[in-house]
This record gives C-alpha cells, structure tokens and sequence, in this order.
C-alpha cells in the first residue's frame, strides 16, 4: 500500500512548521526521517495519521485523500509505533497486542477467538510469545517497543509510522529493534521511521527524508544522500565516513 504526501505545510498560527514537503512511500521500503530538534518530524507525522487535519497540500493512501478518511479505515491501511511510554493501567502483554485488533470486532464487542490468535501470532513474530502474561508496565524498555511492534502487526496494516522508537532504549536494543523492523520492511510493509542517528538511517534504511528548517533537504537512497554536508546542515556538526567491511561508519570529526 503505498503513501503519497503531496506539498504538505503546516503551521501552528504564524509560525510556520512544514513548507512544501513531497515524498512517496511504497511497500516494502523503510524510509528513514531525519532532522534536528523542532525540525517539524513528529507534527509531519501527526498530519500522516490524521492528528493534525489543517494542513496545506494532499496525503494520499491508494489515491484516497487521508483527510477526511474514517477511523477505522485509517486504522487498516496505517499503524502507529511510539515512543515508549509507562502506561497508567495494568495491562497484561496479550491485552496490550490485542488493542490492535480493536477495529476488526463492533463497537460494543470483546476480541474473540480469531483476535486472541492473531495477537499470539503477532507475539511470536517479534519472539515475544514468553511474554504473553507478563504486564506490560513491567517490562524492560527493549521488551515494551517489541510488544508495540507486535501491537502494530497486530492490527493487520500495511504501513508502518514509527516516531523516534528507539531513543529510549540502550545500544543493543536499538539495534535489535531496527533489525526487525528492516526485517517488516523486507516482508512489504511500507516503514516511515523518524530517528535523531544517522549511522542507524545509513545502516537500516533503504531511503533517507531529510527535513531542515522545515523544509525537504535531501530525500534518496541512503547510501547516495547522507554525505559530511548535509549531516552538517542538519546538525551543525562535522563528520567523515569511513568504509569498513560491514558499510560505511559515520565519524564525528571533534
């Protein structure tokens, strides 16, 4: 399923957050959001998911204008991975995978047998089925982001919006949930992911959007867009790559 923003701008009365920003996302293709702080990510991606709807410009999903587009539709074409957060309530893992099964029962109706399997599925395919029982509050900060994945999964969507979902989490969980998360994209899930690193962009992503001042400046293959000059644009910092066995490797030149 592919995703199409078209021109988008958007202001929080006169200050003006995005200016013109276009890009296509298709199946199987993890795009990775870049940018400094305030740089506009989070509000880009709260127009995507219909949070933020006076905006400028389209967003299309299959040529339908996303604007307008009800709940329950949004919720099947788009899922939404955040930032780790504590819940106020209880609740256990396989009741907190089971949220995203919300739009496939009535209004009124509990998870049934088919949603109870679908969860488990979606448990197992991010190797968090040993958690099913645990409660979720308790949970280590890599183990909580698996169950939100799995929470995603879940919910039987096609594409994936995932703001900053890593950056609570310490070095070997990050890249475990990046690797999964190229993995999904491999699968044909459509990935837009924003991350404050670019050595994970360069690593994980197949292509990088690049926002500065509120504005598209850079937006291609990883490999080709992420050069000493724009991570000097985007963070007012100097750096040099170097090419190791495993890919190039971001150096700060301090």
């Amino acid at each position: 399923m592919n995703l199409s923003v078209q021109n988008l701008s958007f202001a929080y009365g006169a200050h003006e957050v995005l200016k013109d920003i276009s890009f296509d996302l298709k199946p199987g293709e993890f795009l990775s959001v870049l940018g400094p702080n305030g740089v506009g990510k989070s509000t880009l991606f709260r127009c995507i998911l219909g949070l933020l709807t006076d905006y400028k410009g389209k967003i299309f999903s299959e040529n339908d204008d996303l604007r307008h587009m009800p709940r329950r539709e949004m919720a099947r074409r788009i899922a939404y991975i955040p930032q780790i957060n504590r819940p106020t309530f209880g609740y256990t893992v396989l009741d907190t995978v089971l949220m995203g099964t919300t739009r496939q029962v009535s209004m009124f109706s509990q998870p049934g047998n088919e949603q109870i399997a679908i969860a488990k599925k979606a448990l197992q395919r991010v190797g968090a089925e040993h958690l099913t029982e645990r409660d979720f509050s308790y949970l280590s900060g890599g183990e909580q982001q698996l169950v939100l994945v799995a929470r995603a999964i879940a919910q039987q969507a096609e594409i994936l919006v995932m703001d900053e979902p890593t950056s609570a989490l310490d070095f070997g969980n990050q890249l475990r949930i990046l690797q999964l998360v190229k993995e999904l994209a491999s699968e044909g899930y459509g990935v837009l992911l924003s991350t404050h690193n670019p050595q994970h962009a360069l690593t994980f992503a197949t292509r990088i959007l690049a926002i500065a001042d509120g504005r598209v400046a850079a937006l291609g293959p990883a490999e080709d867009v992420l050069t000493p000059d724009l991570v000097k644009t985007l963070y007012g910092v100097d750096v040099a790559f170097t090419q190791t066995a495993a890919g190039r490797v971001l150096v700060p030149l301090m």
